[in-house]
């Protein structure tokens, strides 16, 4: 008999949950529905910045969602780039539910940007958010986690070491920094029963494809469709059950046999 994915009423943290169609929230819908409590974190400024945008209520209608599936959910608005961020995190997290065993680093910046118009201005919001604000919030989750074992540190990448993303720089050079951190703290963190691994979910259709877009990956894709969020969720609820355990240190592309070049 096929043994159900266990989360043995786990505390997970999403970081980037805003929207409804995003890669966070199928993240927060998939681990509710094993029974992990859920405490994800938005930062609507950046969504208004994006030609998609987000409806005001977006957050607080994905709350009720994950409710739904029978478990505690409560959420916080945060600028993960402010340094103060990662304590004041953990710190309501702890307060609202109790301790954390999952982190999910899913939030992240990115603007198109060729080496033609980057600035310092532009690559340090990248840096803030994609390098400093992962590997900070990662150092405190793990500096509190006292457990023996059942630690979960999962990474959001987007495929940089498998070919150059044009036009994209500064966010394919910090996100491509999160593949290095990565494997080194899980090599820090095995002792502390804390698996690290990273997930590559390819192109995936939240909302920020227009048809020209679709088309063209259509033609890389020999599956004949595009991602979805929620095949991006499946994958993360493994990484972070107990069949995981024995997966640490991985860079892991789950995106459909998408064909570059």
């Amino acid at each position: 008999m096929e043994q159900d994915i266990s989360l043995e009423r786990r505390i997970a943290i999403v970081t980037g949950a805003s929207r409804l169609n995003g890669i966070g929230a199928g993240i927060c819908k998939a681990l509710a529905s094993k029974g992990m409590d859920i405490y994800f974190t938005y930062w609507t400024p950046y969504d208004n910045e994006m030609s998609w945008g987000i409806s005001p209520n977006e957050p607080q209608v994905l709350q009720a969602n994950i409710t739904e599936y029978g478990v505690r959910c409560e959420r916080l608005e945060l600028d993960l780039s402010e340094t103060l961020a990662p304590a004041k995190l953990l710190d309501s997290v702890e307060k609202e539910l109790g301790k954390p065993s999952i982190l999910i680093n899913n939030a992240t910046y990115s603007i198109d940007v060729g080496y033609d118009t980057l600035t310092a201005e532009v690559l340090d919001r990248h840096y803030q958010v994609n390098i400093r604000g992962t590997m900070l919030l990662s150092a405190e989750f793990a500096r509190r986690f006292n457990s023996a074992r059942g630690g979960r540190i999962i990474n959001l990448t987007s495929g940089q070491s498998l070919g150059p993303m044009a036009g994209n720089i500064a966010y394919a050079t910090t996100k491509g920094a999160i593949d290095a951190f990565t494997l080194t703290l899980s090599a820090e963190l095995a002792g502390k029963g804390i698996t690290v691994n990273a997930v590559n979910p390819g192109p995936t259709d939240t909302g920020w494809m227009d048809d020209d877009v679709k088309d063209h990956i259509l033609t890389k894709s020999p599956t004949g469709r595009i991602g979805m969020p929620h095949d991006a969720a499946r994958l993360i609820a493994f990484l972070a059950s107990d069949e995981s355990d024995w997966v640490t240190g991985q860079i892991i592309h789950s995106e459909g046999g998408f064909q570059r070049g």
